[in-house]
């Protein structure tokens, strides 16, 4: 079976860049699309960006320019690299797999996997 298992997440200040990382292991990695969503304080999870299996990428309108979502195939391994960070952008970050269909969707219930989260915290 599938498990994604999310790093690099810490408290930093704002404006600072932090890259969290995703191992994913128990199937073929480039076959599933990769998302990332974040979940802050009293707030819905939200949709942050996605890869698909072919390497393009959709972000939401609030990190474009600023977040960058790779993947690595030969390390079985998904990256958000988080620039020009904001006290908004804190929250728990998860990562997330779906098979299927090689298209990045928002819908948090397309995906079949998810990572255990990784904490954020960007101080003002």
């Amino acid at each position: 079976q599938v498990q994604l298992v999310e790093s690099g997440g810490g408290l930093v200040q704002a404006g600072d860049s932090l890259r969290l990382s995703c191992a994913f292991s128990g199937r073929t990695f480039s076959s599933y699309v990769m998302g990332w969503f974040r979940q802050a304080p009293g707030k819905e999870r939200e949709f942050v960006g996605g890869i698909s299996r072919g390497g393009s990428t959709y972000y939401r309108d609030s990190v474009k320019g600023r977040f960058t979502i790779s993947r690595d195939n030969a390390k079985n391994t998904a990256y958000l690299q988080m620039t020009s960070l904001k006290a908004e952008d804190t929250a728990v970050y998860y990562c997330a797999a779906k098979r299927f269909l090689d298209i990045i969707t928002t819908d948090a219930i397309q995906y079949n996997v998810w990572g255990q989260g990784t904490p954020v915290t960007v101080a003002s």
